[in-house]
This record gives structure tokens, sequence and C-alpha cells, in this order.
């Protein structure tokens, strides 16, 4: 099986951890994995999100933003 884009997903600050905890559950039943919780860096988590789940969650109000996940570095 190919893995799905890696994505971060974050919330607005007045979204609670129990929302956050929802949306996950529905990554993964959705056919994606969330492989990282923020919780307490950023209100959020990085996840392999199918295209089709991606696009449901691009226009939800609870999110603030959703940027690719990749390694940066500093040369």
């Amino acid at each position: 099986m190919t893995e799905h884009p890696r994505y971060i997903i974050v919330f607005k600050p007045n979204v609670t951890k129990e929302q956050v905890d929802k949306f996950a559950e529905e990554v993964d039943n959705n056919g994606g994995k969330v492989t990282n919780r923020y919780d307490s860096v950023l209100n959020g988590f990085a996840a392999h999100l199918p295209d089709s789940y991606f696009q449901n969650l691009q226009g939800d109000d609870a999110i603030d933003y959703i940027e690719p996940d990749g390694v940066v570095s500093i040369n």
C-alpha cells in the first residue's frame, strides 16, 4: 500500500483537546494515520491523509491551517 502524503494540521486556539482527539479519530477512520501529536507545542497533529479526506479538512472552521510536513535543514 502506498503511503499518503503527510501534513501538519493546526487547530484554532479555541478548539479543545477533545475536539482534536475527535479529528484524529476521524483521520484514522478515513484511511489516514496520525503520526505525531503536538498538544504542548501546537494545537494539532501530523498525519498521513488520503486526498479525499484532505479536501474535507480544508474548509473546516476549527482548523487554523494545514501544511505539508517535511524535513527542514540548515546548511
